[in-house]
């Protein structure tokens, strides 16, 4: 069985999808020799797709899945997961905004040692006194008011749930996966509530994050997918309450 997984789910990022997953191939066969990337491309309208076929055909490692229209990350999340058939899966964000050989550490922690067992799912977060953040005031204060707005709703005692990346135990969190219905922004919150609502385990970990890599391209972040964000995190909320796990 493949060790890790690492799912990148992409939209619109034709101009370095391929480069990305050449680095990001480069990074993690340094700490891992058994793993794959599954790049999923979400509807792109531009040359995603046959980037990300270049890439495949150069690195067997390298495998991808792609349908027509554009169904969002949590939609794209988990097409990946599903077909993952390892010991852990990751995703990371195509952006590579967050650096793969962060992996290393969380696959540690996920492994456990022999005086502490692993953790069922490790998460990146921007809020970590050791974390190496570099982005915009702007997008710092609204992670900040996200934070409290998920601790006052889900009570999950996590300073950070939407850094894009995460690695999980596969065994552990299909049955989450399975539940899982957010096809858009919230998957991550309803992933982790539905996880704790199940008994399983997080640990966040630190991230490096270099917002300048992406210098000159137009944040995602727009007022209407904040509205959206809230909004479906309610629905979350609901759904999530109303689960016989």
């Amino acid at each position: 069985m493949v060790k890790l997984t690492i799912v990148m789910p992409c939209y619109n990022e034709g101009t370095r999808i391929y480069r990305n997953i050449i680095e990001t191939l480069t990074q993690v066969e340094k700490f891992c020799d058994s793993f794959r990337i599954i790049a999923v491309n979400d509807g792109s309208s531009d040359e995603t797709e046959s980037e990300i076929k270049r890439a495949a055909s150069q690195d067997s490692r390298v495998a991808y899945i792609t349908y027509p229209d554009n169904k969002g990350k949590g939609y794209a999340v988990k097409r990946g997961f599903i077909a993952a058939k390892s010991e852990y899966v990751a995703f990371l964000d195509a952006d590579l905004e967050l650096p793969p050989y962060l992996l290393e550490g969380f696959l540690k922690a996920a492994e456990g040692d022999g005086e502490q067992s692993g953790y069922d799912i490790v998460i990146g977060s921007k809020m970590h006194p050791d974390s190496q953040v570099e982005y915009p005031f702007l997008r710092k204060v609204m992670s900040s008011g996200y934070y409290w707005f998920m601790k006052i709703l889900f009570g999950l005692g996590l300073k950070d749930t939407q850094t894009g990346i995460k690695l999980y135990n596969t065994e552990k969190i299909m049955p989450v996966i399975r539940l899982m219905r957010t096809g858009r922004f919230s998957f991550d919150i309803e992933i982790l509530a539905i996880a704790k609502k199940m008994g399983l385990t997080v640990k966040e970990m630190p991230v490096v994050v270099n917002f300048s890599r992406n210098k000159g391209n137009r944040s995602k972040i727009k007022f209407s997918s904040i509205y959206e964000m809230v909004r479906d995190s309610f629905r979350v909320k609901m759904y999530v309450s109303k689960l016989k796990v």
